[in-house]
């Protein structure tokens, strides 16, 4: 009996070996902190929404779960901590539709956004506001359309990454006016000009701004997206407003070094899903104007390889230029 079982035991190793490594006995995962890098400033939308989270999966995953910011070149110094990072799924980067834009406007990027990540979780998409400081004279997009053709290029916007650079000059080109684009190193700073009235104009996330525009600091003159907002019905779509065919929206994602093993991204992504079912979670960010639709990593890839294509497109359109 003891040598049948010891042949079957031998026999069955070949197969055992060549087994899939996703199919073999993985090592218990989280066993330490978890930590996300945002890669703009503290207070920026990407900031609050990442920080919104880390209470909620530190609950689901039994770990704690820690906010690290590392702001810089347009998220791209953030962005390369993670893709240089180990792939042992402690290190995650929390990132906005530049993730992948870069590729297209930055030069000599230190990565490839497609190649060097692995794909965990679609977090939310999200309308973009044209904001105003309340010191400002104009008061709506036809009154700040006006005032930019009266004097060109005399009033500023401010922008935090590509993919808002890219609303800002969108905006400008379809309403035939010349601003001056001021890039800030996230969200917070924008709006804390805005509020002190050194910044005549800004481009935020609803997710950023909601508290700065409840508490009457700022004016939101119009929504990115052909829908309003549930959150700010009152304001109108740039469309409504007076540019016709604007359409933009941003997303939140979560994704790792390439090398992260698959079993830990799935896990992962079914912790963001359990986490947004948390209703403390999910009212907060509910609250802050986050669209709470999630992505697996298949869809995940399948979503970042699209906008690829269309950041490649709108390059070749001479609708984004890369900086020098």
């Amino acid at each position: 009996m003891i040598k049948t079982h010891r042949r079957t035991l031998l026999a069955a190793l070949p197969a055992a070996l060549a087994a899939p490594r996703s199919l073999r006995a993985q090592p218990a995962w989280p066993q330490r902190p978890v930590r996300l890098v945002v890669p703009y400033a503290p207070g920026g939308g990407t900031d609050i929404f990442a920080r919104s989270l880390t209470d909620g999966l530190a609950q689901v995953l039994g770990q704690t779960v820690l906010v690290e910011n590392r702001p810089g070149a347009n998220g791209s110094i953030g962005s390369e901590v993670v893709a240089r990072a180990e792939g042992d799924g402690y290190l995650f980067l929390v990132d906005t539709g530049s993730h992948v834009m870069n590729s297209y406007v930055m030069t000599n990027l230190p990565y490839q956004p497609l190649r060097d990540f692995a794909p965990v979780s679609l977090l939310s998409r999200y309308p973009l506001l044209l904001t105003a400081s309340s010191a400002a004279p104009f008061r709506d997009v036809p009154g700040l359309i006006a005032a930019a053709k009266a004097m060109p290029r005399s009033i500023g916007f401010g922008t935090s990454d590509a993919a808002i650079s890219y609303a800002g000059n969108l905006f400008t080109r379809l309403a035939g006016i010349e601003m001056v684009e001021i890039p800030y190193r996230g969200a917070a700073p924008i709006l804390n000009d805005l509020v002190a009235g050194h910044l005549p104009t800004g481009w935020n996330s609803t997710v950023a701004a909601t508290q700065h525009l409840a508490a009457g600091r700022i004016r939101a003159l119009g929504v990115t997206t052909t829908t309003r907002t549930p959150l700010l019905p009152e304001v109108p779509t740039l469309a409504e407003a007076g540019v016709p065919g604007y359409d933009f929206a941003g997303w939140y994602a979560m994704v790792g070094p390439a090398t992260l093993p698959a079993p830990i991204a799935a896990r992962m992504h079914d912790a963001v899903v359990k986490t947004l079912q948390i209703p403390r979670v999910r009212e907060r960010l509910a609250g802050i104007g986050a669209d709470l639709g999630t992505m697996g990593p298949g869809q995940l890839a399948t979503f970042l390889r699209e906008d690829d294509a269309r950041w490649a497109q709108a390059a070749r359109d001479g609708l984004i230029t890369r900086a020098q």
